[in-house]
């Protein structure tokens, strides 16, 4: 689980202005976030199948968001990805 101090510098990292955290890259920053805690725990609990799906959702789920960010704004979408150390 994400903890609220982790979810805050993900959102103040891609914020296009002080409220924002429904925006695309905001939500790229935060489900990335997830996923690094989630692969950890992977890592240590092997035969966990049911947070393994989960975290295939979330990839799924991000990698939908980024689609659309690369679709309608190539720049913020090449922002992004950098911004967050993805490979793309």
């Amino acid at each position: 689980m994400i903890t609220k101090e982790n979810k805050s510098e993900a959102i103040a990292k891609m914020a296009r202005n002080k409220k924002d955290v429904g925006s695309p890259e905001v939500q790229v920053s935060i489900l990335t976030e997830r996923i690094k805690e989630v692969t950890e725990h992977i890592k240590n609990n092997k035969h966990d199948f049911m947070a393994r799906r989960g975290l295939m959702q979330m990839v799924g789920r991000r990698k939908k968001l980024l689609k659309y960010l690369e679709r309608t704004d190539f720049d913020l979408y090449k922002k992004t990805v950098s911004d967050l150390g993805l490979r793309k």
